[in-house]
């Protein structure tokens, strides 16, 4: 008997098997429902079963999970009038706690607003000792990388797109050399018959600027730096050179422009381009493509000019000045020649008012400042190891002193004059 038992297991397949137990898991699913349809061809997964339920054996105590527990775990049935004193009890120890809390919550909020007084009192002091701070600890500078302006969401509005100006800005073809020619040459006439002819002009040191345009030593980049009080500074200051440097697209400065303002349509964008203005647009800091090639021009040992105010200074007040010039000068591969200069007048020539009609006979006062000779104090910068942020500041602290100075001067020059 029980060789024909074995014989006749030995001759079912496991494909038999799985088909008798897919009958059989389809029958309980009809009849019970706990199991899911879910076939793969022709064996059946068991995907879920019925909760697990231990066995008696295994918990002999009765626990949460049986009748017995539960109601082992039932309060007893209690008289109406002794919950009720439970209850008022309960109520009293309430607001004990509750007494007992209140002095302890003020205790803790007063603590709390002296703990924040003092930590914005240090809070400041820090800002103000860090700045100062000359070497970092360690003698290590942290590790900078200069955010990417492709992927910076300043939410500076840019009326027209400009990334198009950079490109040729940093390599000029012949074609665009030869209309910079053209244009530069336009503008510095017109510069040079306002400013001489139309108004009355008087130019004190000019022969500093000259030497440092002219007879500076190869390779070594200029930096000029000067107030801004019109919209005619540049290119009008610029009328006080010779012919042969103003007219000159080889020899006339780099100057940066408001994006906002001269490049808000194509025929604007190519006049400024030609005329050797570089977009920058206010608001992007430090770290953007006008400050870069900016750079880049003082690496080629050419004339950069900055205004570090950042814009039109109407008011005439002293203003603290933007620290993108510091980084230019700090990054140069060499370090440039930095000529300060100051002008009083040129908001008469074109007021800051409508209808912005360039005026006749009206008194300009241009000073040329002594060149500020940062070179040991920019490579002790370096060898420091200062970080570059508070390198940039200490640079054009420097530059806002000669600044206050030349002002000074110059506003006296312009009151003397008849």
């Amino acid at each position: 008997m029980l060789m024909a038992i074995y014989a006749s297991l030995r001759r079912i397949r496991p494909d038999h098997v799985n088909l008798t137990a897919t009958r059989c898991l389809w029958q309980c699913h009809r009849q019970e429902r706990y199991l899911p349809r879910i076939i793969y061809g022709r064996h059946a997964y068991i995907l879920s079963v019925r909760p697990f339920v231990q066995a008696p054996e295994a918990r002999p105590l009765p626990d949460d999970r049986s009748l017995p527990g539960l109601q082992q775990q039932q309060p007893p049935h209690k008289e109406p009038e002794q919950q009720q004193q439970q209850e008022e009890e309960q109520k009293k120890q309430q607001q004990q706690q509750q007494t007992q809390t209140q002095p302890e919550a003020q205790q803790k909020n007063s603590t709390q607003q002296t703990s924040t007084l003092q930590v914005t009192l240090s809070t400041d002091s820090i800002r103000q000792t860090a700045e100062r701070e000359l070497k970092p600890q360690d003698g290590r500078t942290p590790d900078r990388e200069p955010p990417n302006m492709a992927n910076m969401s300043s939410g500076v509005e840019i009326p027209y797109p400009i990334d198009w100006i950079f490109p040729r800005l940093r390599n000029p073809s012949r074609l665009w050399l030869i209309t910079s020619q053209l244009v530069v040459t336009i503008v510095g006439i017109i510069s040079k018959f306002v400013l001489i002819l139309m108004n009355k002009t008087q130019v004190y040191n000019k022969e500093r600027l000259m030497k440092a345009v002219a007879k500076r030593p190869k390779g070594i980049p200029l930096v000029t730096v000067s107030n801004h009080y019109s919209c005619f500074d540049d290119p009008g200051i610029w009328g006080m050179l010779p012919m042969r440097y103003v007219c000159n697209t080889f020899r006339i400065r780099w100057s940066m422009a408001a994006h906002d303002i001269c490049f808000t349509k194509k025929i604007h964008a190519m006049f400024f381009m030609y005329g050797k203005c570089i977009p920058v647009v206010r608001g992007n800091g430090v770290y953007q493509e006008a400050i870069n090639l900016c750079i880049e021009k003082c690496a080629l040992g050419q004339w950069v000019h900055v205004f570090p105010e950042g814009k039109v200074n109407m008011t005439k007040e002293e203003m603290r000045l933007k620290w993108g010039v510091g980084r230019i000068i700090y990054e140069s591969p060499r370090i440039p020649i930095i000529v300060p200069m100051w002008h009083e007048g040129m908001d008469s020539v074109l007021p800051n008012v409508e209808p912005y009609k360039l005026q006749w006979g009206k008194k300009v006062t241009v000073n040329i400042g002594e060149p500020l000779d940062l070179n040991d104090f920019v490579q002790g910068l370096k060898d420091t190891r200062v970080p570059e942020p508070v390198a940039r500041k200490l640079i054009t602290d420097k530059i806002q002193d000669a600044f206050r100075d030349l002002r000074n001067e110059t506003e006296r020059l312009h009151g003397e004059r008849a």
